[in-house]
């Protein structure tokens, strides 16, 4: 699998190995003395969780405090490193009646409390402030949770710079997202699929403001349950939504050099119903993007040609968005929620190049081409869930249907015109309108056989048609007409049916190891009605497996799965994109899925109030890889034109690729009011491929972030940012690195319902300098873009209601990040 030049990072990740599990043991041997207590806390009118409900542990006798926990947002809480004894429990949340749990024996490894119920306080409630302790960072055996309502720095953004400062999360300067070094993620929305990520999830990202979002998780390992697509993995995003009793909303305002957005959010609930409704709209301000490009080529009979092109394009985005949601406790066991969203995003620009050739030898005039691009989508997403609860704590039935109307659109022109003439003797015009429409169903069904063991089960079918018009006219240079081009237009129709059912156990294999063991089966059929071009059926076993031990404040665990990456609709379409009559991108028809084998052990270690660590080694295998391949033509067929001097890109399968790397990221809180917090992720990368000159062994990629924050006085709040992503070495060339910097500061009053934050980015450079090159043998390329990045923003944010949450405990414990421990 490895050549002889990867013997010597594969030993030094088991020198890794036997570290973390050396590490490992000695906590396990420091933890067999004690003991932990876990159990749910619910509404007992509307059976709904009550997240950040907090629990105080003391000693029966003593009356002295031992411990105490948060509940998640699932209402569960485990409370870890319990001496065996007698203790009484309370259980506190503002609204609710306090609960005492007097005489509770901790005798056994783990004392299960069960559903414990909190009975609504009954009177009405002045204006308050609710608090809890949540993390911004929590490390859970299954899943990463980031909660972007602590992020200060990215108040006046988008969802883009939140995915900045996420553990394992790479965002280039483009707006390209990585997870653990691959670009194929599976975009949730609350759980959902959503046709607003089939089309551009740049665009998407960067149209989702961050004052809309709650948390984002990231999962990169997922079990049966979820959906195979996505080696990479998934990341979920959470929208803001509020369980408390009562009216409650906020505003959000953003202004600034590169980009301003404005939200609101709106909440009501009374007894067992409640609706969250949210408005949001931003537009970019246009940005002016200098680029040139040196290239050399060769034709088939030695001939080189030498093209510079030098020019500019100006760019910009839009977008706007609203919903509303809905749930209802029917019965304490019956709960149904709903909802529905409009989104719109797009993005267009235009520009000028000189072009100047230079064909064996001899000058051939300049030429200047005049270019505009634009891209719209419209989207209506609907969704209707049910969930039954069944008497027996854990036992439930879930059911999700939900609904994606897409309305793509986009549109391209350019035009030659040579020093020697002032009229245009080359030019195409194309207009692209489409619609993306997607339907899935599914149905899951959670069993616990005991107290120990649990079952899960279900099935699951998605259905997406896409339809797509390429309408292309080219230029005819005496008559200066376009004349329609039949041999590039044409009606394209692409249909994908997914078939999945699963099943997992979760168990304990002994009192020191637990297992969840899953496998999900899922049938693909695609159908594209392009010419000659016919996809096959195929059938996919995805198995996951996730070994796990819990120890004092922390767990190790071992994760496998198996994912695929579907080629979609935007990698199979063969339609030409000539904006760049020199540089043609396209789509394969016959691509073929990328399979993605991931494993990771990783270590998760609580330093109490001082912070936290989390330690991973990882592997990711990818075979039948998909990359952007560039081929040269000294003539390429386009319909009835004949290109000269062209090179075409488009996904490829290029072979496997091996990625071993290793995570660390964590917390530290160096006084009360001072905090760190970082991430570093490397992984070296070996290519086998059939393509160039064969396998490569593409070196450490590494991705580091640092985020330092201070509390002063006055409700003031100070934080400052730093991220680099090292260049990639490619099978074809280089990508840019990149570096950039936030600096943010918060300032609350009004009794903290309003703030104002000022963020500034890149504060000392305005342009950021990318340079890309691509070698394939007869062609190479040298390219150099200036982003302009710099930006400045101030933001306003102001919250009402008769009850304002907060996940925050006070502004004074803003720093501390203690994560959930468990899973």
């Amino acid at each position: 699998m490895y050549s002889g030049n990867n013997r010597l990072y594969s030993s030094s990740c088991i020198r890794f190995i036997i570290f973390l599990l050396s590490l490992c043991l000695s906590q396990v041997a420091n933890a067999q003395s004690t003991f932990r207590i876990t159990g749910r806390v619910i509404d007992s009118v509307t059976r709904q969780s009550i997240e950040y409900t907090t629990l105080t542990i003391s000693d029966r006798i003593t009356k002295k405090v031992v411990s105490g926990a948060i509940t998640d947002t699932s209402g569960q809480f485990v409370v870890q490193s319990i001496q065996s004894g007698i203790y009484s429990i309370s259980i506190e949340f503002i609204g609710y009646r306090k609960k005492i749990i007097d005489s509770v024996a901790v005798t056994a490894k783990n004392v299960p409390l069960g559903t414990i119920l909190l009975s609504p306080a009954g009177q009405t409630l002045k204006a308050v402030t609710i608090s809890g302790s949540a993390p911004i960072i929590e490390n859970k055996i299954d899943k990463l949770v980031y909660n972007a309502a602590n992020d200060i720095t990215a108040q006046g953004g988008m969802a883009l710079d939140i995915l900045k400062k996420v553990p394992q999360v790479n965002v280039d300067i483009d707006g390209n997202v990585e997870l653990q070094g691959n670009a194929n993620i599976r975009f949730l929305i609350n759980g959902k699929p959503s046709s607003v990520f089939g089309n551009s999830i740049t665009d998407a990202l960067a149209a989702i403001p961050a004052s809309q979002i709650k948390s984002i998780e990231v999962i990169t390992s997922p079990g049966a349950k979820y959906d195979a697509q996505g080696t990479g993995g998934i990341i979920n995003i959470i929208l803001k939504d509020n369980k408390i009793q009562g009216i409650n909303g906020s505003i959000n305002l953003s202004g600034g050099t590169r980009l301003n957005n404005a939200s609101a959010n709106l909440n009501v609930r009374h007894g067992c119903w409640g609706i969250n409704t949210y408005l949001s709209g931003n537009k970019q301000i246009p940005s002016h993007t200098p680029a040139t490009q040196d290239r050399l080529s060769t034709d088939n009979a030695g001939g080189v040609t030498h093209l510079v092109q030098d020019g500019y394009t100006d760019f910009a985005r839009d977008g706007y968005q609203g919903g509303i949601g809905f749930d209802w406790s029917i019965t304490k066991h019956d709960n149904i929620t709903a909802s529905l969203s409009y989104n719109h995003y797009g993005n267009g620009g235009s520009g000028i190049t000189r072009i100047i050739e230079d064909s064996v030898g001899i000058a051939v005039p300049a030429i200047t081409r005049n270019a505009t691009s634009n891209f719209h989508t419209n989207s209506i997403d609907a969704s209707l869930n049910y969930k039954k609860e069944f008497k027996k704590e854990g036992q439930e039935l879930n059911m999700l249907y939900s609904t994606s109307i897409g309305r793509p659109h986009s549109d391209y022109s350019q035009t030659l015109t040579s020093d020697l003439n002032n009229l245009p003797y080359n030019g195409t015009i194309s207009n692209n309108p489409g619609t993306d429409n997607e339907q899935a169903i599914s149905i899951d069904y959670t069993h616990p056989v005991s107290s120990k063991v649990n079952v899960e089960a279900g099935a699951k079918a998605q259905l997406q048609d896409i339809t797509s018009i390429a309408d292309v006219n080219d230029l005819t240079p005496l008559s200066h007409d376009y004349v329609h081009d039949a041999g590039q237009s044409y009606h394209l129709r692409y249909n994908r049916q997914v078939y999945a059912a699963y099943g997992s156990v979760s168990m304990p294999l002994s009192s020191f190891l637990k297992i969840k063991a899953g496998l999900r089966y899922e049938h693909t059929n695609t159908k594209i009605d392009f010419p000659n071009t016919s996809v096959p059926a195929y059938n996919s076993l995805m198995p996951s497996l996730t070994f796990s031990h819990d120890f004092t404040n922390g767990f190790i665990k071992l994760s496998y799965s198996r994912r695929l990456e579907r080629p979609d609709y935007g990698d199979i379409n063969p339609f030409l994109n000539r904006s760049d009559p020199y540089n043609i991108t396209t789509g394969n028809p016959f691509l073929k899925p990328e399979i993605g084998n991931n494993t990771e052990l990783g270590l998760n270690k609580s330093l109490g109030k001082s912070g936290n660590v989390y330690i991973a080694l990882i592997e990711r295998i990818n075979t039948q890889d998909h990359k952007r391949i560039t081929t040269f033509y000294p003539e390429y067929q386009a319909g009835d034109s004949v290109l000269t001097n062209v090179s075409v890109t488009n996904v490829q399968n290029t072979g496997t690729e091996y990625n071993t790397g290793i995570n660390v990221s964590g917390s530290y809180n160096i006084k009360e009011k001072l905090s760190l917090r970082g991430n570093v992720f490397a992984t070296h990368r070996y290519l086998m491929t059939s393509i160039g000159s064969g396998n490569i062994d593409a070196g450490i990629r590494l991705r580091v972030n640092l985020n330092i924050s201070y509390v002063f006085p006055h409700n003031l709040v100070a934080e400052a940012f730093g991220n680099y992503n090292s260049a990639t070495n490619n099978i074809q060339g280089r990508s840019p690195q990149n570096i950039s910097y936030t600096m943010a500061f918060r300032k609350q009053f009004w009794d903290k319902k309003a703030s104002i934050g000022v963020t500034a980015t890149n504060l000392f450079n305005e342009y950021t300098r990318q340079v890309t090159t691509i070698n394939s043998g007869s062609y190479t390329s040298y390219s150099v873009r200036s982003v302009p990045y710099r930006s400045v923003g101030i933001s306003f944010t102001y919250k009402f209601g008769k009850l304002e949450f907060k996940k925050n405990k006070d502004e004074e414990n803003y720093l501390n990040n203690q994560p959930v421990m468990g899973g």
